[in-house]
Parts: C-alpha cells; sequence; structure tokens
C-alpha cells in the first residue's frame, strides 16, 4: 500500500470543472471521493459511497448545500453527516461518511489531506501567477498519468528531457545543452533552474522577438510538497537585463490517484493576447500534443519497465542534471517518515 504524506494540500481539480449544483468523483490517495459545489457556491468534499448499499454518490444530485444519494435518498452535508432520511424522521448513527476540508484558491479546488484541525490554508502553494486576470489570459488542462506522481515529479524537476521527449512540441534545439543547472533547497521549497546564455529567441517569445535574434533564456522550476510545481520560462536580449525579457509561467501539479496513476493538472499564463480564441486553441492542442503524445507514453513505459520493483533499489543512475527530481523523492520520504514517527 503507497503512503501518502498527509498534512499538505492536494489539488482536486479546477475549479471551473464543478459548476453550482455539479458533482463529479475523483479518486485521490487511494479513494474515491465526491465533490459538490453548493447552490451557494462552496465546494464540498466526501467519500463517493453511500453507507447504505454504497451507490456512488457522484451520481446524485446536490439540493441546497447537501448531496442526494441516488438510490434511496439518504442527504448528506459537506461535513459527511447525514440529514434527511426519506423513509424515517430518525437517522442512523451509522449514517455518516467520510469528509476533507476545502478551500479555493488561484482558480483550483484544494483538498486538505490530514486532520481538518490541523489544517493550515496559508500552506496551499502560491499559484497566482498563473491566475486569470485584466492583464493575465490562463489555459488550463488534465489529462491522467498512468504511473505513479513522483515519476512525473522526476520528469517535470529534469527539464533536459526537452531535447529527446519533446521533438515536436518543446524541443530547445540544443539549448540546454549551451546551459547550465543547478538545484536549490530552499527547506520546504526545491528550485531547479537551467540558464542558457547566447541561444537562439525561444519559442514563448513568437512575435515578441525576431525568431534570430540572440538572448539569454531561462527555466526555473519551483517544487512544494507533495508535487506542486511552478515553472517560468524566461528570455531577454543577450547580456541584457532579465527584468527587461518576455516571461511566461506554467503550473504543473501532480496529485496521485493511486499507487499507479496520478492526476496531471496543468496552466499557462500570458500576457498577450489576451482576448484570442485561436491562441486559446494553439496552446492547448500544444500541450496536448506534449503532455498526452510525448510525456505520458515514456514516463508509463519507463515505470512499467521496473515490471515492479522498488525504484530505490533498481540504484538510479544520476547523470547530476536529474537531482532535482531526485531531491523531491529524499525530501517526500523524510517529510513522511517525520509524519508517522510524530
Amino acid at each position: 500500500m503507497a503512503e501518502y504524506l498527509r498534512n499538505v494540500w492536494y489539488m482536486a481539480g479546477w475549479s471551473e470543472e464543478l459548476g453550482p449544483g455539479q458533482v463529479i468523483s475523483r479518486r485521490i490517495r487511494d479513494r474515491r471521493i465526491a465533490l459538490f459545489r453548493t447552490d451557494a457556491g462552496a465546494v464540498s468534499a466526501v467519500a463517493d459511497r453511500c453507507p447504505h448499499r454504497f451507490a456512488p454518490l457522484s451520481l446524485g444530485e446536490v439540493h441546497g448545500d447537501a448531496l442526494v444519494c441516488p438510490y434511496h435518498g439518504l442527504t448528506f452535508n459537506g461535513s459527511g453527516g447525514c440529514v434527511r432520511n426519506p423513509f424515517s424522521e430518525n437517522i442512523p448513527a451509522a449514517a455518516r461518511i467520510d469528509a476533507w476540508l476545502c478551500a479555493e484558491r488561484h482558480g483550483a479546488i484544494w483538498l486538505w489531506g490530514g486532520e481538518p484541525q490541523s489544517a493550515d490554508p496559508a500552506m496551499i502553494p502560491d499559484l497566482g501567477l498563473v491566475e486569470d486576470s485584466d492583464t493575465v489570459r490562463v489555459v488550463r488542462g488534465y489529462t491522467l498519468l498512468e504511473a505513479p506522481y513522483e515519476f512525473g515529479t522526476d520528469n517535470l524537476m529534469d527539464l533536459s528531457h526537452i531535447e529527446f521527449v519533446h521533438k515536436g512540441s518543446f524541443a530547445g534545439g540544443g539549448v540546454i545543452f549551451a546551459g547550465r543547472h543547478e538545484v536549490v533547497d530552499e527547506g520546504d521549497t526545491l528550485r531547479s533552474n537551467w540558464w542558457m546564455p547566447g541561444v537562439p529567441a525561444p519559442s514563448h517569445t513568437m512575435g515578441i522577438y525576431p525568431p534570430d535574434m540572440i538572448t539569454d533564456h531561462w527555466l526555473e522550476m519551483r517544487w512544494n510538497a507533495p508535487a506542486t510545481m511552478l515553472l517560468e520560462i524566461g528570455s531577454c536580449p543577450s547580456g541584457g537585463l532579465r527584468e527587461t525579457g518576455v516571461v511566461a509561467y506554467q503550473a504543473h501539479v501532480l496529485t496521485p490517484a493511486s499507487a499507479t496513476t496520478a492526476h496531471y493538472f496543468w496552466a499557462s499564463a500570458r500576457t498577450h493576447d489576451l482576448d484570442s480564441p485561436e491562441t486559446d486553441a494553439f496552446l492547448k492542442a500544444l500541450f496536448a500534443q506534449a503532455f498526452d503524445e510525448e510525456d505520458k507514453p515514456i514516463i508509463k513505459a519507463a515505470y512499467e519497465n521496473l515490471e515492479g520493483e522498488d525504484f530505490w533499489t533498481a540504484k538510479p543512475l544520476s547523470l547530476g542534471i536529474d537531482s532535482g527530481g531526485t531531491r523531491a523523492r529524499r525530501k517526500l520520504q523524510m517529510m513522511i517518515k517525520g509524519e508517522q514517527s510524530a
């Protein structure tokens, strides 16, 4: 059985996935959870199984601030308590289900993994740079990764793979090999940074810099447990100030669905073409190609190629450029052990 970190926030979905009165089912940390939005707009998360005859509550309906079982009508509030038994005034003591504390921030729904009384909203990872505003346009998406979430972290904390995996989308034309890499450990935060001076203008500057312009380019990935990452993609005229450059941001958030699968939520923010459906469509198609057609198959194949062997027991070779993912794995292990010992 997989071991998961408890006292952290897990992303459960994008806010736009859940309209008023809607319900969705999402497996998180090996539990099926029904997420529903009340008529007033609040989000609740409860176990997606009625204790009576085990029907999925996600097939039910929202009535006010409660969720009605589609099988026999037992009604549960956002705290997991049964508030109506249509067959009697008496509500059985066993008519109760697990519930999780929820919060919404930066266009995302977050679920607290530990005891509700220990929840700290200040611990929600900061994704404010990929939030819609009057000057920022964000495109969001989702895909299911057929591998443990740590394998997705390995991939994102080691961006050298773009030269080989993303030849049809993000490939850097060799710019990674012109750069240098470092990992910075800031306690609760890890940073995996690439600095690539004197390279042709990268793709995120298209239409802003001439394609033959020589720039200084950087990729800086921030990681917070369990697997929330924010990528800064920047470029400025070679030898110039970074503050004058063109910068874009991407969010990459992985939530374990099970021991062998993970939800992969992504977002891309831009400050140009704010009212362009064509740019939205282009970016969605580009990310679908990069994540669904390029990343997912190789990550799945690498995981399956272990044939059930433990990651560390298999003695993974280190190339240096992969130290971001390695440190994230080690930090997670230490955090989980710390919780267990406490």
